[in-house]
């Protein structure tokens, strides 16, 4: 078995004596005792996490192994024995715990979204023999079924499509533009295989390219954004001449916001911040997917997504915030990094709220366009996931 730690660090990260220092000590003290291991580090950043893994297959130490575990292998014991008892199994995807899930609301959303895509998406897709997103972490593979997939490619940067949460705004807005745009890149990339492919079925082709990658990963984000901050927005200045119907604006979307949001029973009292927060992401994101279906200046681009996770990191980021602090502090300022998007997006529904009260208001939509407006404000202004845990 071969057990690989894939990450994407810089090329000048790689060669600093105490990195090399931290990693090959540890190294060193495993192959006293007896176990075959070794230190291996690139030197360029070729394809990312998926040239990682790549050149690791290559090695002549993975070469006869029959199974390859991906990143921080201390599930192996559960997931290793359902491959070994059938030979028909390709790879087994576990499902995900955060450890920094009570951080902060933001990380309490996140994993909202993420149980449903596992809890739902997943085993669906599995127990109906379907095509399902796998994820790096946590996951094995046998190697002759990821050999017989064609292996890991670089042209995106989703290779799996981290086990912390990233609990700062920033890192999260380049998470969510590299899971947007890497899918919506990726499907203009596989469709002409797809659609060629003569070992899979017309219907799996259909579920693959329609419900998989064109609504799940495209559509969905470009029809959240236009409904919610657009369309529902401007119907509100042409009241006269639009009805829109309530059961579509509110019925039915809350319907569904209610199943997803039931994988994650514990966090229901949160369901209207998460329900405004994905409203204002959907603008990112529906901008990522577009970006990706283009394949414009920004569709390979990978920035490594920073997360609090263990309490040693934690710990580096809190004094690290600390500090930062005390030096604003000490220079009276108080600005925050702002975001022009956002605020314009506030601003545009507040204008359409009071508008609506002005005018009208016998709908009560502009009780929605006042919160939505307000949680424009919020992220335009900075205020989410800019404090670390005390």
């Amino acid at each position: 078995m071969a057990i690989g730690e894939a990450g994407d660090s810089s090329v000048g990260r790689l060669h600093e004596p105490r990195h090399q220092g931290a990693g090959g000590g540890g190294v060193r003290a495993w192959a006293r005792k007896g176990v075959r291991i070794c230190y291996e580090n690139r030197s360029n950043r070729n394809g990312y996490k998926a040239g990682d893994m790549r050149e690791g297959l290559k090695k002549h130490y993975a070469r006869d192994c029959e199974f390859v575990a991906i990143f921080d292998a201390d599930f192996l014991r559960r997931t290793v024995p359902l491959l070994q008892r059938d030979p028909g199994v390709g790879l087994v995807q576990a499902r995900w715990r955060y450890i920094n899930a009570n951080e902060c609301i933001l990380t309490r959303i996140q994993e909202m979204s993420l149980n449903y895509h596992f809890a739902v998406e997943q085993e669906v897709g599995s127990a109906c023999h379907a095509f399902f997103g796998f994820n790096g972490t946590a996951g094995v593979w046998r190697v002759a079924a990821l050999a017989d997939a064609g292996g890991w490619k670089e042209r995106t940067t989703v290779e799996d499509m981290d086990l912390a949460l990233p609990s700062t705004f920033k890192a999260y807005r380049y998470q969510q533009h590299r899971w947007s745009c890497g899918p919506a890149n990726l499907f203009r990339k596989v469709l002409p295989e797809i659609l060629h492919s003569d070992r899979v079925s017309l219907g799996k082709k259909f579920h693959l390219l329609y419900a998989f990658f064109f609504v799940r990963k495209v559509v969905a984000h470009l029809v959240t954004f236009l409904f919610y901050c657009v369309i529902i927005p401007a119907c509100m200045l042409v009241q006269g001449d639009v009805c829109l119907p309530k059961y579509v604006a509110m019925y039915v979307s809350a319907l569904i916001t209610l199943l997803n949001a039931a994988c994650t029973p514990r966090s229901c009292h949160l369901l209207i911040f998460w329900i405004l927060f994905e409203n204002v992401m959907s603008m990112h994101r529906s901008k990522a997917a577009v970006i990706g279906l283009l394949e414009a200046s920004r569709a390979n681009e990978w920035v490594v997504t920073d997360k609090l996770g263990s309490s040693k990191a934690a710990a580096a980021v809190v004094a690290k915030k600390k500090k930062q602090q005390l030096v604003r502090s000490r220079c009276c300022s108080t600005r925050r990094e702002m975001h022009v998007l956002e605020l314009t997006m506030g601003a545009c529904l507040l204008y359409c709220a009071v508008y609506d009260i002005v005018f009208f208001g016998r709908n009560h939509y502009y009780m929605y366009l006042l919160l939505q407006s307000a949680a424009a404000f919020i992220v335009g202004f900075g205020y989410v996931g800019t404090l670390a845990p005390s």
